[in-house]
């Protein structure tokens, strides 16, 4: 049966008139309804925040770091529950949200960890006459409420992402999640309802973006941290005035696969890193570049390994694909890769919708001003092109509008450091998928991917002002 959830504000639990009913994607099944946030709720919460700032700035680094074990505790007891939501509320076959799940509590661990490194520095100030006996003492302050806002596609870690180095760092948070998996969420706001947290650092509570617009506007706010589209996360720039903010945001990731790969590794890593969480990530591999001289040989390879995925409910053990977060979605899709094959482009696998699920889908002969390559598919499809020399290579990464992450197969050093120095993106993954991150690097996208970068310390760098104090010894 399903259940109905409260939303978490300030430390308490309440309902509200209106609901979000969520469905899973796969089968219309309902899995719960959710309080939905009003205006009004946005703001009391931030007020509530503001205050509990006065407590949560002067925590010790020993109590914050154990307020976020506890989550982390509190999450990997009821792991099953949490992995089972993630798949039902979008889709995300149950092999990769219970990956998901490990990571969101890997997140809240490794801020746990930082949470003691937020030291600073002593500088000599005596670089010039009359400076003499002078010394800074440099340190991070946290700036108070921060407006989280994250998307569907990763609901929990991408949560963990905001609200862990929040935390961390000595901040209250005010969370938005997305309106189409807010359960995960709610039931992590059980986990930090039970941990030391004092109540009133964390809000959680779902609600239509047009009732949020307090996170943006409301002056107590101090930085707002987004996940999601590109143009949501640069509307969200627009109109947040003075705040710091942070953008991570969409891409259509790269990849070249060199001659001197190995088209196995290579291969193997592609299909994971193409149609893991059913495509729908902003590294997701969207397009592959293959050198000539062994393009036929991967082609064969990575197809026959795209055919014999399983598709079906995201609940089932040996899914490998599921349902797309919704109908709209996947029909968009549909009609980009119909486009791309009027236009000469080759359908090698998929390009099908079968019982509401887009089938993995492989196109080549593809040019790089249809659709497919141009927009961010957020789905389970991938381009594949030719190429013959890797400086080429480079520049067909490098022709979009996104700069998120890249990847690059290949074991030829000089390669390698031009791809580092050439490629416009935030990250370069070499031997690898773009798909590719540990929770506790930098991560983040230049143009229009995003700007500044996430990972639990460089979060946490956004989330505090540097302060120096200068003393003057020679009195």
């Amino acid at each position: 049966m399903s259940k109905s959830y409260k939303m978490y504000l300030g430390g308490e639990w309440v309902f509200s008139k209106t609901t979000i009913t969520v469905t899973c994607p796969y089968d219309g099944m309902l899995v719960g309804k959710a309080a939905a946030a009003t205006c009004a709720d946005y703001t009391e919460a931030i007020a509530i925040a503001d205050q509990a700032f006065a407590v949560t700035r002067k925590l010790p680094s020993y109590k914050r770091e154990e307020i976020l074990h506890q989550i982390a505790d509190g999450i990997e007891k009821n792991a099953e529950k949490f992995a089972r939501t993630v798949s039902l509320e979008m889709g995300k076959v149950i092999r990769d949200a219970r990956s998901e799940v490990g990571r969101a509590v890997s997140t809240f661990r490794v801020s746990a960890e930082e949470a003691k490194r937020i030291g600073g520095d002593v500088i000599d100030l005596d670089w010039l006459p009359g400076h003499e006996q002078r010394t800074g003492i440099v340190r991070r302050f946290p700036i108070g409420v921060i407006a989280g806002i994250t998307p569907f596609n990763f609901p929990i870690n991408l949560v963990a992402h905001k609200v862990g180095p929040a935390i961390a760092s000595g901040n209250t948070i005010v969370l938005k999640p997305a309106s189409k998996t807010p359960i995960v969420a709610l039931l992590l706001a059980e986990v930090i309802d039970r941990s030391d947290l004092p109540k009133g650092a964390i809000s959680i509570l779902p609600g239509a973006s047009s009732q949020a617009v307090p996170l943006l506007k409301d002056e107590r706010v101090k930085l707002v941290t987004f996940t999601g589209s590109s143009d949501v996360g640069w509307y969200i720039k627009q109109h947040c005035g003075k705040k710091k903010v942070v953008l991570e945001l969409g891409g259509n990731a790269g990849v070249i696969v060199d001659d001197d790969a190995n088209l196995d590794w290579a291969v193997a890593r592609l299909l994971f890193g193409g149609f893991t969480s059913n495509g729908q990530s902003c590294i997701s591999v969207q397009r592959i570049f293959v050198h000539d001289k062994v393009y036929d040989a991967f082609i064969r390879k990575f197809a026959s390994l795209v055919k014999k995925m399983k598709v079906g409910s995201p609940l089932a053990e040996d899914s490998d694909i599921s349902a797309m977060v919704d109908t709209n979605s996947t029909e968009k899709v549909k009609t980009w890769i119909d486009d791309a094959v009027s236009q000469g482009a080759k359908i090698i696998c998929g390009g099908k919708i079968q019982s509401g699920v887009l089938l993995p889908t492989v196109l080549t002969d593809v040019e790089s001003t249809m659709k497919v390559c141009v927009n961010e598919v957020f789905a389970p499809l991938i381009t594949v092109a030719k190429y013959g020399d890797f400086k080429t290579a480079v520049a067909c990464v490098n022709d979009s509008k996104y700069g998120l992450q890249a990847g690059v197969f290949t074991n030829r050093l000089d390669d390698v450091m031009y791809a580092f120095e050439e490629i416009q993106t935030g990250g370069v993954v070499i031997n690898d998928v773009p798909t590719y991150r540990a929770d506790h690097m930098p991560y983040g996208g230049v143009k229009d991917s995003g700007m500044q970068r996430e990972g639990v310390r460089y979060a946490i760098e956004d989330m505090t002002e540097t302060k120096i104090l200068v003393l003057n010894l020679k009195n």
